[in-house]
């Protein structure tokens, strides 16, 4: 990790208190989201294309767990089918062919 230099910084209190509940929610130190903040200034990143990003992610984490949801479920159809082949059951009626 590069040495890190004291810098004292005035916020208005909701942005300390901002920044106190998003480092709580995320399990990081204030002084870590004023550097990520600081890192994305930096690079041209407007507060605008981070509120894009941010929900873009959310959005993403959201279609992310629909699709694990569905695969579990699909899983546990194929889990249980196979268990029947396994016992040589099939669920088909004598005679019958698919």
């Amino acid at each position: 990790m590069s040495t890190l230099q004291l810098t004292q910084v005035y916020l208005e209190r909701a942005q300390k208190k901002a920044l106190q509940a998003r480092a709580k929610a995320r399990g990081t130190k204030v002084a870590e989201e004023v550097r990520r903040a600081v890192d994305a200034y930096l690079a041209g990143v407007s507060p605008d294309e981070l509120a894009l990003l941010d929900a873009g992610t959310r959005r993403a984490g959201r279609h992310l767990a629909e699709m694990a949801a569905n695969l579990d479920r699909v899983n546990a159809r194929l889990d249980a089918a196979f268990e029947l082949l396994e016992r040589g059951e099939t669920g088909r009626k004598p005679g019958r062919v698919a």
